[in-house]
């Protein structure tokens, strides 16, 4: 079975978290305890929500706002972890400043954002990646070996779901349309990612979706078309906690990856001729494994990781804005 390696075996570099989150707290513990690397500052625009995190996570240097964080001498890679509306702006200001960077998902609003992002990289000679940890869990390793080496066949269909139930909250970031709320770019872009990593970039696309009282999207069904009548059939909802499983059917059988299919799982593995064997699960936590990735890709001197590559990113925005498009979405600002 495919192999990936330790995190704690990934260089040292020193990260700055930008935004103080929950999201940013899954990180912060991540690194901390799975890696080598040290998180040696903080920022936000709140002074008593940086202190806290600070203290929470053993992080020695606070910034009020961001600016501070992104021009500390001590950092070398910016993790931001802001609301999606934010995302553009903050990762042109630690590009600015010449340092590297992970940004959370989705990547951006749209994929003109990103266009604009990665220019400013390549013209800083920064690494920059979107934070897409489910490329690097153990268990999608195991998955695109097991598909390559042709247990289930050609791939026919592949499906996966990602709802979580929100107490409606005009004041919620997910349900803010000034900061790029709704079910898509939070939720759905797992399966969508998904259906990319496996698929590859759509022939077409056909999206239905239902907005919230507030504007954004409360949830969307998608069907990306492929060559050969190939489909991923994909859900995301605000509205309920789904099973957020998926499948991956082929012409010799199929896999059925356990719920949280886009977090260290499990799957199976049923071949049309009566075979089954099944993937462990392995530990719970799973974001150390993108931040060995940028750790490594960094102190290697490369720009990019070739699994999320700037590429693979802006494929998947621009399969969202074909989305939003087509449910009536767009977001203030845009």
């Amino acid at each position: 079975m495919a192999h990936v390696e330790d995190p704690r075996t990934a260089p040292s570099i020193r990260w700055g978290i930008l935004g103080a989150g929950n999201i940013a707290g899954s990180f912060a513990d991540a690194v901390n305890s799975h890696t080598r690397s040290p998180l040696v500052a903080v920022g936000s625009r709140n002074r008593d929500r940086v202190e806290r995190f600070a203290t929470a996570h053993g992080i020695p240097t606070t910034h009020q706002g961001y600016r501070g964080l992104v021009e500390d001498p001590q950092v070398d890679a910016v993790y931001v972890a802001t609301p999606h509306s934010e995302h553009r702006a903050h990762a042109l200001l630690a590009i600015a400043a010449g340092k590297h960077v992970l940004v959370e998902k989705s990547f951006m609003r749209n994929a003109g954002e990103a266009e604009e992002v990665f220019a400013a990289a390549k013209a800083a000679g920064v690494f920059v990646m979107e934070a897409m940890w489910t490329r690097f869990l153990p268990h999608v390793a195991a998955l695109r070996q097991v598909i390559a080496a042709g247990e289930i066949g050609e791939i026919v269909n592949l499906s996966a779901d990602h709802g979580q139930w929100f107490a409606p909250d005009p004041a919620s970031r997910l349900f803010d349309p000034k900061l790029a709320g709704g079910a898509l770019l939070d939720l759905g872009v797992y399966p969508v990612s998904f259906a990319h990593d496996f698929l590859g970039v759509p022939e077409a696309v056909s999206a239905v979706g239902a907005l919230t009282d507030t504007g954004v999207d409360g949830q969307v069904s998608m069907v990306l078309s492929y060559a050969a009548g190939v489909q991923a059939t994909l859900s995301t909802t605000l509205w309920s906690k789904t099973p957020t499983t998926a499948s991956i059917s082929g012409t010799e059988g199929h896999i059925a990856i356990e719920g949280s299919f886009y977090a260290p799982t499990s799957f199976r593995v049923t071949r049309r001729d009566g075979a089954e064997w099944t993937f462990g699960r392995g530990e719970s936590a799973g974001l150390q494994y993108e931040a060995a990735e940028v750790a490594r890709r960094i102190v290697a001197g490369e720009t990019e990781s070739p699994t999320m590559s700037w590429d693979n990113t802006l494929a998947v925005m621009r399969t969202l804005d074909e989305i939003r498009a087509q449910i009536g979405l767009v977001y203030p600002g845009e």
